[in-house]
């Protein structure tokens, strides 16, 4: 069992005059004094450091009011995720899966043995409630894995306590500064430890090149940043974090996207394939998150509904139904991220990025080659938006927009890649081909909603019970998918206007 801690601190220098007097930093009636802990961290990393490189870390610690293994994972400045699992021998199996988009098949092994000696003071107010916890740590660090010797230094720590207002932490790092006390150049303990121990260091983060010059040099910055939000988001999802699966899977469809709108840059003979893979990993990630929203969805109609217009127990039905697609999601979710097929995917996804399949054009200036790319795909949103807008209403039309939104999301992700070269142009299609999508994406969401509705429709007939919500909801349905249809045309004459890369 594990529990999630914000962690909101920052790190100084120190000398041997220890912790400035804090007492009358706004805010802060009385510093206590609580005595010295001692501290004994082993820190885990793969051979080559790749948590490290992440700015991530893993330890076991004992000592102190939560001994325990913690991994920390970065959220911002001075701001990391602190999750927690009881003390173990072996590193848990929980905390092990968090870092497995990180580390694949790597192993953990124990790099750097930290052991502090802490000497805490805790900021609390007028009314006695803990502010800050602010601290000198006398440390000893000692190479454990690929490298060695130790290394020893004092520093100042100071971390908000929770709930805490961050403005505390400036209050606080004014009088350090006036007191000569200057933030470390280390990010965290560990950082420090492994620069000034002998032997390998964290492996450079893969930055791509500092401008994007070429036609390749674009896609691939593109492909870089969709890969990396796929990994970053995996602790997430597994953690069921609001909005993480459906990032993820925005992020494995803009990938997926890329490969083919850019088949001239990058040889497809590799990015096929992977570009299947990628459509596996969005089918997963959809599985029970698909029937979620549209619970959503449903509930919400339901609940705008006058009380008069709501016969039989459909709201009871409703949430069985909903509660039947959840079933099970969630384990298949986490089985899906530990298999050895999503790691493989992930590792292809490196070799794209560090070996590029590159094809001729990628060379090329990125004006001609990546705007012709965006030319190409709007040729075909705009075909099934002009056949949809000639069909009758009916199943052809609902099947043509649906087409239609797809090649948006893909016309869409073809100018983000190519906003950096091609400027306002591509970034003024982006917004529309983006207001399109959520046009024919609530036709769609209409479309299933009814054809669910029908089916529940005929359960509760066949129990028994009231159809006539289940037709009432059917009927709110199509006239929403009717407006859409509506404003279509409008809608596509002000996008087909923004069509000049």
């Amino acid at each position: 069992m594990t529990e999630t801690k914000r962690e909101i601190e920052r790190k100084y220098e120190s000398d041997e005059s220890g912790l400035p007097d804090l007492t009358g930093v706004a805010g802060v009636a009385s510093v206590l004094d609580k005595g010295v802990t001692e501290l004994d961290a082993t820190y885990y990393d793969t051979s080559d450091l790749r948590l490290a490189s992440a700015s991530i870390t893993l330890r076991r610690r004992t000592g102190g009011s939560d001994a325990g293994w913690h991994l920390k994972l970065p959220v911002g400045p001075g701001v990391r995720d602190e999750i927690r699992a009881p003390l173990s021998d072996a590193v848990p199996d929980e905390l092990a899966g968090l870092v497995r988009s990180r580390i694949r098949e790597g192993q953990l092994v124990p790099v750097v043995r930290l052991r502090s000696s802490r000497d805490i003071r805790e900021l609390v107010d007028a009314q006695g409630r803990l502010l800050a916890e602010a601290s000198v740590d006398a440390v000893r660090a000692d190479r454990q894995f690929g490298g060695e010797g130790s290394a020893q230094w004092t520093e100042i720590e100071v971390e908000l306590a929770d709930g805490g207002d961050p403005v505390l932490l400036d209050k606080v790092e004014k009088r350090l500064r006036k007191a000569g006390v200057r933030p470390s150049k280390s990010a965290s303990k560990l950082a420090r430890a492994l620069a000034e121990t002998k032997g390998g260091h964290p492996r450079p983060k893969d930055k791509g090149p500092a401008e994007p010059v070429t036609a390749g040099d674009h896609v691939l910055a593109y492909i870089r940043a969709q890969r990396d939000a796929i990994v970053e988001l995996d602790p997430a999802v597994r953690r069921d974090a609001e909005e993480s699966i459906h990032d993820m899977r925005v992020a494995t469809r803009r990938l997926r996207s890329t490969f083919r709108s850019f088949r001239k840059v990058l040889d497809r003979e590799v990015t096929d394939p992977i570009a299947d893979e990628l459509k596996w990993l969005a089918g997963e990630l959809g599985v029970g998150r698909d029937h979620e929203v549209l619970a959503e969805r449903l509930d919400a109609a339901l609940d705008a509904l006058p009380s008069t217009l709501v016969s039989g127990p459909i709201h009871e039905r409703l949430r069985t139904w909903a509660k039947a697609g959840e079933h099970g999601s969630r384990r298949r979710l986490l089985g899906v991220l530990d298999s050895r097929r999503y790691l493989t995917l992930l590792d292809s996804l490196d070799a794209v990025v560090t070996d590029p399949p590159t094809l001729k054009a990628a060379g090329s200036k990125p004006d001609k080659v990546l705007a012709k790319a965006v030319r190409k795909a709007f040729g075909k949103v705009s075909a099934l938006v002009e056949e949809a807008m000639e069909q009758e209403p009916g199943t052809d039309r609902d099947l043509a927009l649906h087409e239609a939104r797809k090649k948006a999301k893909r016309t869409r992700y073809a100018a983000e890649t190519a906003h950096p070269a091609l400027g306002g142009t591509a970034r003024t299609l982006v917004k529309s081909m983006k207001s399109l999508q959520s046009l024919l994406g609530d036709h769609q969401d209409s479309v299933m909603a009814r054809t669910t509705l029908r089916e529940l429709s005929a359960v509760a007939h066949a129990a028994g019970e009231s159809a006539f919500t289940y037709g009432v909801l059917y009927a709110r349905e199509e006239r929403r998918a009717e407006r859409v249809e509506e404003a279509l045309p409008a809608e596509w004459k002000k996008t087909s206007g923004s069509m000049e890369v």
